[in-house]
């Protein structure tokens, strides 16, 4: 959320300004581009060609443009400067993003693996957003500026090796439209959009008109971001400060009791999820914590504020249900709407009621509010680490009962299982894609010969029945038969949109199963321990344990 906001100090919003002059001012372009030519030097990116050529011809642009600037001023006699203006809503902002990457990084490996890549893209960044600013104004405001943007862009999208140059130009566009594009706003000339969801939202377009989704670990990004543990509660607590020195509590607030509202009216009338494993995915939260919310671009009076955080918590559900619908990823769904919403800003303040926004009491107030709703939501696990709508039992006996949706998500939960090894998945995907040809409910599932891949790999992992329903299903005889999961079987399906289960104590499986819902495992516990199952209950990452009775 880069940028001042309207009614803010102004000795928040405009630091002092220090000028940085002389030969270390005109050699810092130079200084950086050699640096990023340094980095293809680092084995991950000397070892594979197509990153490398991508570093070195990022360096020789900025080399290039470099010298030619330099050329032109001494020709003109123009004066190139630097001015040091730190500004708080930039480093406020960064720290946030960087806390994501770090506590992100410790479960899912990649991202520390991806550290050389983001110091490149910050690097280049560095030097583009000081030669553009001395191409147009002959003078550049240095500060903190690049690393928000550079980071926001990585919290939401990477490009696979091959394409890593494509990277760079996100970068260079987002940096290009905030100092390009801009309107008249207040009696000053803004940029229109957020420097980072700008380039986000055009390459997802290009993405998506091409097919070539695979290009990126967009996917992926998406799924880990929820495998580290209390991560709702990880993005409330540190964009905190952000909300309360800049004053969009009431954007973040309003996109997600938005999302939520329509998540349990979903619910209600259909007995699924909308977005199947949470009320709100994780990326969509992080979105509307850490990418929406630039108070710049944004509106200026405290309703439009409301007004405008609800448009992004709905446009996120209209945009992954048309995605879907048209057999998209989805994971573009909190990506598209920003620029969009941007350029509606002007109208939102037109119609929107009451003032600009107040002193910091009112917005402490906001965040007081905010607090207090957040830790409901969290409560009643509509956030949190225990959304049911996450592991298997639920759509088993959402399945069971004929739930729009439920058996083909169920399908593809079991055949992601089974590729993790689970012989009891293996077999259940295998029994399920007979059920949905029969049906005819699923149109990938058309074909019967196609539950021979999963019987197949169960009979592999050592499930007898499963090496039966292959034959059974190539027409030797037999009826098809089903088997409960076994304890190897637990740490894989257990797992729900989580990472890696590393647990191997059979007590603490087979709690855990009961928990989830497996009722065989209730069993086994009330038999073993002469209890009735206590249920954890996650409270702000505290956990209690509530009794409940088996069904």
């Amino acid at each position: 959320m880069p940028g001042p906001s309207a009614g803010a100090p102004e000795a928040i919003c405009q630091p002092r300004a220090s000028s940085l002059h002389g030969r270390p001012a005109l050699l810092l372009p130079f200084a950086l581009a050699f640096a990023l030519a340094g980095l293809a030097l680092l084995p991950p990116v000397w070892q594979n060609m197509s990153v490398r050529v991508a570093f070195l011809g990022a360096a020789a642009v900025l080399f290039g443009w470099h010298a030619g600037l330099l050329a032109w001023a001494v020709c003109r006699r123009q004066t190139l400067a630097l001015e040091i203006v730190p500004k708080k809503q930039h480093y406020v902002q960064a720290c946030a993003q960087g806390a994501v990457f770090l506590y992100w990084g410790w479960y899912w490996p990649e991202v520390y693996a991806s550290t050389p890549f983001f110091l490149a893209q910050l690097l280049f960044a560095y030097a583009f957003d000081i030669l553009l600013g001395w191409t147009r104004r002959r003078r550049y405001a240095l500060g903190f500026a690049p690393f928000p943007v550079v980071f926001s862009i990585n919290l939401f999208l990477w490009f696979k090796p091959g394409w890593f140059y494509l990277q760079f130009l996100m970068v260079a566009l987002g940096l290009a439209a905030k100092e390009l594009i801009r309107w008249e706003k207040e009696g000053r000339r803004v940029h229109i959009f957020n420097p980072s969801s700008f380039p986000l939202a055009v390459f997802s377009v290009i993405l998506l008109a091409t097919g070539r989704s695979d290009i990126t670990w967009g996917q992926e990004i998406a799924t880990t971001q929820f495998y580290p543990p209390h991560m709702y509660l990880m993005l409330f607590l540190i964009s905190l400060p952000g909300q309360l020195l800049f004053g969009v509590t009431s954007m973040t607030m309003s996109a997600v009791l938005a999302a939520y509202a329509f998540g349990r009216i979903y619910f209600a009338v259909t007995g699924i999820y909308f977005f199947y494993d949470s009320y709100i995915p994780i990326a969509v939260f992080l979105g509307m914590h850490l990418l929406f919310t630039d108070p710049s671009t944004s509106p200026r009076t405290e309703s439009g504020r409301i007004v405008y955080g609800a448009l992004y918590g709905l446009s996120t559900v209209l945009l992954y249900q048309l995605l879907g619908s048209a057999g998209m990823p989805t994971f573009y769904d909190k990506l598209l709407p920003v620029p969009v919403l941007n350029l509606l800003v002007k109208a939102i303040d037109r119609a929107a009621l009451g003032r600009s926004l107040a002193p910091m009491g009112r917005r402490l107030v906001y965040l007081c509010v905010w607090a207090i709703v957040f830790t409901v939501m969290n409560a009643t696990q509509a956030v949190g680490d225990d959304h049911p709508g996450q592991w298997l039992p639920f759509w088993r006996q959402a399945c069971q009962n004929g739930r729009s949706y439920a058996c083909p998500y169920l399908a593809d939960l079991e055949l992601g299982a089974c590729d993790r090894g689970s012989a009891w998945a293996c077999n259940e995907a295998g029994l399920l894609h007979v059920a949905l040809t029969r049906s005819g409910e699923d149109l990938r599932r058309l074909d019967p010969s196609g539950a021979a891949v999963p019987f197949r790999k169960g009979c592999a992992l050592g499930a007898p029945a499963a090496c039966r329903n292959l034959r059974t299903l190539a027409g030797e005889g037999g009826t098809f038969a089903s088997f409960p999961p076994t304890l190897a079987d637990f740490p894989i399906i257990l797992r729900g949109s989580k990472g890696e289960i590393r647990e191997r104590d059979s007590a603490a499986l087979y709690g855990l199963a009961c928990r989830q819902g497996w009722k065989g495992a209730c069993t086994f516990v009330r038999q073993t321990t002469g209890l009735r199952p206590l249920f954890p209950h996650h409270v702000f990452g505290v956990e209690i344990l509530l009794a409940d009775e088996l069904q």
